[in-house]
């Protein structure tokens, strides 16, 4: 029997035809590329395990075979009162596993356990017409919708309530060190998990950090009305119908495209099509335009930057480029973002691969810096469960940042940097006492890349301000946070620094495009696409002179950035040394990827740092290229910076 599960189910809501895809490894998916490191991130395993503590006497069912799990389910059912963990439900061939199902004689609670954090005192699940379901709580309310209809059907002379169980936002942690308590394991099938550490305490849980919510009326909603039904207006409960015998029988559902095809986890990489993967995504256009392969080789709407007509522009037939025109783009008033988006179009339309360039309003601009230059770079983490006492549930933490300087006659080096990856404890305020120390020496122009900067600094000043410990210089640092950052719109108190950082992702907004750079402006992209197209950038760091007396660095010796492949210069995130390359001293839970290259896999190390057991081979590999990583991050943006020089 093909059963149609949670996930199943979730993944159809997001696009039925991926149902065909899903399970069959002759297709790409970029799903497998290990989601249990992302949830580790984000913490969504602890509050798994925490969930079970607050409902103790609980009976796990751990096996995987549905068989025995329905087995071991009905049989602990046969009590009158009982706690079942990861309970098998099952009604024709639909199949679900209960995060916790409570027991009370003839009543039956559903809780599904979410990572995600609510604040009761100002939450609403439904839009300001109270018909329809809020977009970021649509999986969450279908997925406890889609239990509760498996339950009472499987259970009908039961009463079947269900619960969102969720992160309170207005918690505390009780205590120190609570996240650490919920350590990665493997067992001898090597499945990931969570063990819950025997020093866990009545004191830890002292405060519930999780939150039931009632979400009955919802449910109701979502099967009664439009609130559940699909674009074609079909109703949740025969959308069920619709996706569980598709999926029995291998039936693949009509594609319906749109501006969710860009995120498709079945679109197969160059790399995967070269190992004879093939393209779900490919296919689902394929089938529906008629499309060869040629057509998949140039960008098309789903691609334009910042657009928000997407799926109108798939409805009307304007996919290619070479369908859309000038007036199409620019309606109504003109705007920035609309003359970005055409000349993105446009570039393309004329085959035109020159880089288009503000070279006076770039000039302007750096004309008004005040040297040296100082290029900063944060590496931050927001988990579930605090790592201190006294911390809310994704209450950020800046553990990283590095600092590259450029003065006046055009010398480089890495200046400085920090990083804590202690287990326990809290950096924030060492944090900005450190960059403190590196950028108070003078008064040049400090860069960033983004607002992830500016909105940490926010929240740290609120930190230190509602702080109730003595800090002996939290005016001091408060004052240094003011004087470099621009306050948050939302923010009681207003300021802008008399050296609020300048953004140089709304310079290239403003100022810069790259048709390499494909319609991004993530600084992934337009180092790359700024490398290959700046022959003084070729010929500077052909050499290896990074990390030498002429460009002193914190972790590089004797550097080359440049290496070419097939004529093309590499991306320099893919020149970062791999982790790990001693396997024999490495735990297998962290052997999971050798590379670190974007903040996901940054934040993720530093998680595995704080609550997973590691040799101190395993720990300096880690901090090591966090080290290596953010430095690149930083010199990323100097490297931006001396093309541009060269430009204007």
């Amino acid at each position: 029997m093909k059963y149609l599960t949670k996930s199943r189910f979730k993944l159809a809501t997001e696009c039925p035809t991926k149902l065909f895809y899903t399970g069959k490894k002759k297709y790409a998916n970029a799903s497998l590329d290990n989601p249990f490191l992302e949830a580790l991130a984000g913490g969504g395993f602890q509050v798994g395990e925490l969930a079970k503590q607050y409902f103790p006497d609980g009976h796990n069912i751990h096996t995987l075979n549905y068989d025995e799990a329905l087995k071991q389910t009905n049989k602990l059912l046969e009590q009158d009162e009982v706690v079942i963990y990861e309970a098998a439900v099952k009604y024709n061939n639909l199949f679900i596993r209960v995060d916790v199902l409570v027991k009370r004689n003839n009543y039956i609670k559903l809780y599904e356990v979410k990572a995600k954090s609510i604040d009761l005192t100002n939450n609403s699940f439904l839009k300001k017409d109270d018909k329809n379901v809020l977009a970021n709580w649509k999986p969450y309310l279908f997925d406890i919708a889609f239990q509760r209809y498996v339950v009472r059907s499987a259970f009908p002379n039961s009463v079947v309530t269900a619960y969102l169980y969720l992160v309170d936002k207005n918690k505390v942690a009780p205590t120190d060190g609570l996240n650490q308590k919920f350590q990665i394991v493997e067992d001898k099938n090597r499945r990931k998990g969570i063990k819950v550490s025997t020093s866990l305490t009545k004191e830890d849980l002292s405060i519930e950090m999780l939150c039931k919510v009632p979400v009955d009326e919802y449910c109701d909603l979502i099967f009664d009305t439009e609130a559940g039904a699909d674009e074609r207006g079909v109703s949740f409960k025969d959308r069920i119908n619709e996706y569980a015998e598709s999926y029995a029988n291998d039936i693949k559902i009509k594609p319906r495209l749109g501006k969710v095809c860009g995120d498709c986890e079945f679109k197969a990489s160059k790399e995967d099509l070269d190992n004879g993967k093939l393209s779900g995504y490919q296919e689902c256009w394929k089938q529906q335009l008629g499309w060869s392969d040629k057509d998949f080789t140039k960008p098309n709407v789903l691609n334009i930057w910042n657009f928000r007509n997407k799926d109108k522009f798939i409805q009307e037939g304007k996919i290619k480029f070479s369908d859309i025109y000038e007036e199409d783009i620019i309606q109504g008033k003109e705007s920035h973002t609309k003359k970005r988006q055409w000349l993105q179009i446009e570039k393309v339309k004329n085959n035109d691969d020159s880089i288009w360039l503000d070279a006076d309003g770039l000039k302007t601009e750096m004309d008004s810096w005040v040297f040296p230059l100082h290029f900063i770079d944060f590496e931050t983490a927001s988990v579930a469960l605090p790592f201190n006492k006294g911390r809310y549930p994704y209450e950020g933490v800046a553990f990283q940042f590095s600092h590259h300087l450029v003065y006046e006659d055009g010398r480089i080096e890495h200046k400085g940097e920090y990083i804590n990856t202690e287990r326990g404890i809290f950096p924030n305020y060492e944090f900005v006492r450190q960059l403190k120390k590196e950028l108070d020496k003078d008064q040049g122009t400090i860069f960033k890349y983004s607002n992830h900067e500016n909105t940490y600094l926010n929240m740290i000043y609120v930190q230190l301000q509602s702080e109730t410990a003595n800090i002996e210089d939290k005016d001091e640092l408060c004052d240094f946070i003011k004087s470099i950052t621009k306050s948050k719109k939302d923010s009681v108190e207003k300021w802008c620094g008399e050296r609020n950082m300048v953004d140089m992702l709304e310079m290239v907004k403003d100022y810069y495009y790259n048709p390499m750079m494909g319609g991004s402006n993530s600084i992934k992209q337009v180092l790359p696409a700024t490398l290959n197209s700046s022959d003084y950038l070729k010929e500077k760091y052909s050499r290896p002179i990074y990390g030498t007396g002429e460009i002193p660095s914190k972790n590089f010796s004797d550097w080359t950035w440049i290496e070419y492949e097939d004529g093309v210069v590499k991306d320099p995130y893919k020149l970062l040394p791999l982790m790990f390359e001693d396997a024999d001293k490495c735990n297998d839970l962290l052997s999971d990827s050798n590379e670190l290259k974007d903040g996901g896999a940054a934040m993720t190390a530093y998680a595995r740092m704080q609550f997973v057991e590691m040799s101190d081979y395993e720990r300096d590999e880690l901090t090591n290229s966090l080290l290596k990583y953010c430095e690149l991050d930083t010199f990323a943006m100097v490297m931006i910076y001396e093309a541009w020089r060269e430009m204007v």
